[in-house]
Parts: C-alpha cells; sequence; structure tokens
C-alpha cells in the first residue's frame, strides 16, 4: 500500500494496513536546525499537499501601511474600503518571527458589522491548475487537499477576535448569523467552481474552534459551526469528495457535532491539558465513522523522552486504530525556533513506532 493510498483509503474510511503518520509543516521557515525533521517527513511519512483554495476569491479593497512599534516589534494598519465606510484592522508583527498580535478588529460592535455587510461577495476565479500542480507532485507520498480556509464562524471570528464574537452571540444574535451566512454563501459559490473543475476529492476546513467551551458551549456550537457547516460538507459529499476538519481546544461537550456536520477526518483531538478527550473516548463516541488524526500534544515532542513518545504512540494506536481510521500526528506544527534537534528524537521515535506497526 502507498502512502498516497493509505490516505486515501482512510479518508473514505476503508481498512487499511497500519496507521499513517502525519506532521503538519509549519516549521519556522529558515531555520537550519529542522532540516533532519524535515527529511524525515519527507521521506517516510505520509504527506498533504495543502493548496488555499482562498486564493481564488477576489482581493479585497484594502490598504495597509506598516509602523514601528518597539525594537522588536512593529504595527500593521490595515484599512477596508465598504461602501458603507472604512473599517480599520492594526496588527503586530514580530521582527523576530515569533507569533503576531491582534490590537484592533474590523468588526468591533454592530456598526462595524452593518459596514462589513455592505460589501457585495467578491468575484471567484477558476485558476484551479495550481491544485493539479500540487497533486501531481506529492505522487504516491500522500494527498492533495483544498483548504477551504476558516468555516463560516471562524472567518467571521477572525473579522471581529473572540471576545467581540462571544458578546454579540448574546446581544446581536442575529446580526452574527447574517455575518456567517454571508460567508457560508461566498464558500458554496467558491465549491461550485472547484467541483465544477475536478478539483478534489479531498478538501479541509477549519476555525470550529472559535466557538467550542468554555467560551462557548453545545448550543452556540450546534448554532454557528454544525448550522452553517453542514450543507458545505454535504455539497463536497454528494460530489464524492471527503472533509478534513480542523478544530484546536476542549471539544469534548461538542464532540458529536462533529458528527452531525459530517466531519471524515478530525484533528487534532486534543487530550489534557489543552484538551479534554482522550483517544479511546473520542473512538468510542466517533465509531468507526470518522477517521481520528492526532492526540500528541506538540509540547510533549520537544519536552518528552523518545521512549515516552513510543509508549504514547503504543497506547494511541491500541486505543484509536483497531475500530477506526487514524493518522498519527501531533497537534500542531513544530514551531520553536532554533530547536528542529531537541524535537527531532521525538518526531523519529514517532515515525518508528507507527511503521513497525506495518510489519507486524
Amino acid at each position: 500500500m502507498t502512502r498516497r493510498e493509505r490516505l486515501e483509503r482512510l479518508y473514505r474510511g476503508e481498512s487499511v494496513d497500519r496507521p499513517a503518520v502525519y506532521s503538519r509543516t509549519g516549521i519556522p521557515a529558515a531555520d537550519p536546525t529542522y532540516d533532519r525533521l524535515r527529511a524525515l517527513l519527507r521521506e517516510r511519512t505520509e504527506l498533504k499537499a495543502i493548496w488555499p483554495s482562498s486564493s481564488l476569491d477576489a482581493a479585497a479593497d484594502i490598504d495597509t501601511c506598516v509602523e514601528p512599534h518597539s525594537p522588536d516589534w512593529d504595527r500593521r494598519i490595515s484599512v477596508l474600503h465598504t461602501p458603507a465606510g472604512d473599517l480599520m484592522a492594526t496588527r503586530l508583527v514580530s521582527r523576530q518571527g515569533q507569533p503576531g498580535l491582534h490590537e484592533r478588529f474590523f468588526v468591533d460592535g454592530p456598526e462595524a458589522a452593518q459596514r462589513y455587510l455592505s460589501l457585495p461577495l467578491p468575484d471567484v476565479a477558476d485558476d484551479i491548475g495550481p491544485f493539479f500542480a500540487a497533486d501531481n507532485d506529492v505522487g504516491d507520498a500522500g494527498i492533495a487537499e483544498a483548504h477551504l480556509g476558516f468555516n463560516p464562524a471562524g472567518f467571521v471570528a477572525e473579522l471581529c477576535g473572540s471576545e467581540t464574537f462571544a458578546l454579540l452571540s448574546i446581544t446581536d444574535r442575529d446580526l452574527l448569523h447574517a455575518l456567517c451566512a454571508r460567508q457560508q454563501r461566498l464558500l458554496l459559490r467558491r465549491l461550485d467552481v472547484l467541483l465544477t473543475a475536478g478539483v478534489g476529492p479531498f478538501f479541509s476546513i477549519l476555525g470550529q474552534e472559535y466557538v467550542v467551551p468554555p467560551l462557548h458551549g453545545p448550543v452556540d456550537f450546534d448554532d454557528f459551526n454544525v448550522r452553517y457547516d453542514r450543507p458545505i460538507i454535504e455539497r463536497i459529499h454528494d460530489a464524492g469528495g471527503r472533509v478534513h476538519v480542523h478544530c484546536h481546544g476542549p471539544v469534548a461537550r461538542v464532540f458529536d457535532g462533529f458528527l452531525a456536520m459530517g466531519a471524515d477526518v478530525l484533528h487534532p483531538i486534543e487530550p489534557p491539558p489543552m484538551g479534554d478527550i482522550s483517544a479511546r473516548e473520542a473512538r468510542r463516541r466517533a465509531g468507526a465513522g470518522i477517521c481520528l488524526e492526532g492526540n500528541l500534544q506538540i509540547h510533549r515532542l520537544y519536552e518528552a523522552t523518545p521512549e515516552e513518545i513510543r509508549e504514547e504512540v503504543e497506547v494511541l494506536i491500541d486505543d484509536a486504530f483497531i475500530t477506526g481510521g487514524l493518522i498519527v500526528s501531533a497537534s500542531a506544527s513544530p514551531y520553536i525556533r532554533g530547536a528542529g534537534e531537541i524535537c527531532y528524537p521525538q518526531y523519529e521515535a514517532m515515525v518508528d513506532t507507527v511503521l513497525a506497526r506495518g510489519s507486524t
């Protein structure tokens, strides 16, 4: 079974010879300490070529400038022009390659939300050649995924931030629904272009984590995630496709929502302390209906010993693979700049343990 065949069968809920093993690839750029890890992942793990389908959406009318903020940070100021007036967002950008920080969001209340809603939906281009190039490049080592980007609720949360999203869900719920419905219309429009052109059959989407505990409970998860995601996923299923959902956080109380929306692969199903669900519990509740991906906390790949990682992977396989699909993976990309050699032995132990299951 090739690496490509294994992933294809796992996404379709079919039997395989062993679990797949995969790592998200947001490794720090231009960091030679990760060279050995890049080679390990390229040569010995299942690969995913992620193509951002949002690149087809016409760009919004945004003016951007950058000003100094402090010795290590710049402030990026973005002004979005809408028919009802301008909206402004600011973000701190690290000069050292560290994660950025939002200061101000485009939508900070009902008035700004109404301005955003005055925007017409952007046109969607049909330049899907890069997807097929990515699919050809990955070859038998893996699959190409058409990444849809943020789901409707996640996109809206990016517009206004988690705090404002939570407040609007209480004070202006209909307005929040209007924003989600607008983004759903755009995603369905883009999907029509993709499916007509033969893009697929594998897609991915993220953003559901903005509407999970502790800020939101199962009612909100169903009302803002399941309600708007299910028609998108059903459109893909109707075309014979499969959907990977990426959602961090404590998902035990909303886990059934992933089944209701129709997710085919779910990542990263985080155990405590970052999450609240074990692989065994996730498998029990999902049955064979979802391929589970992840369940290894990324910090363990930096802090644990190789032997501890081998033991954790063995338990993960025993708990989640026998009765359903499993892709062994960390909860996030390797991310600590300059620490590639620190995490390499643990990644090698993870890969070796999974591959050994294929020979037993």
